[in-house]
């Protein structure tokens, strides 16, 4: 189950032949993504287990969540983006019921992150998965 934001950056990995323009549009991803305030940046925000320095924070509203990010590394931000665009707008279930690693996986990402990258992408998963499991 991805959202149609997430299916839009699905689309567009299709089209894109190769690993160098996916890298580039997950950076594109990432410079369109709005910085997070810096009194947002603290300890409770603050992921571990990521190579990078990076913060998620959380919204809910109604029963749906909305997740903010940054990062200070570019292409982690791209990451960041690629992961609010899987699991923003969905329910603590939904977002619990979200095969991420799979999803990941449509977009070739899995074979081409360092397995630094790789940890920090799980590190946010988790974050994300335990704020849903806490609801």
């Amino acid at each position: 189950m991805a959202t149609a934001a997430f299916e839009d950056i699905a689309d567009t990995f299709d089209f894109l032949d190769d690993w160098e323009d996916r890298y580039r549009h997950v950076i594109e991803l990432g410079k369109e993504m709005p910085p997070l305030e810096d009194a947002l940046k603290v300890p409770a925000t603050k992921v571990d287990g990521c190579a990078s320095q990076v913060w998620l924070m959380p919204h809910e509203e109604g029963g749906v969540y909305t997740f903010r990010g940054d990062s200070d590394a570019i292409i982690v931000r791209g990451l960041i983006a690629i992961l609010l665009a899987l699991f923003n707008g969905l329910s603590a279930k939904e977002i619990l019921a979200v095969d991420a690693q799979a999803e990941l996986g449509r977009l070739g990402l899995n074979e081409h992150l360092s397995s630094q990258r790789s940890n920090g992408v799980r590190a946010m998963i988790e974050r994300i998965r335990q704020t849903a499991a806490a609801a």
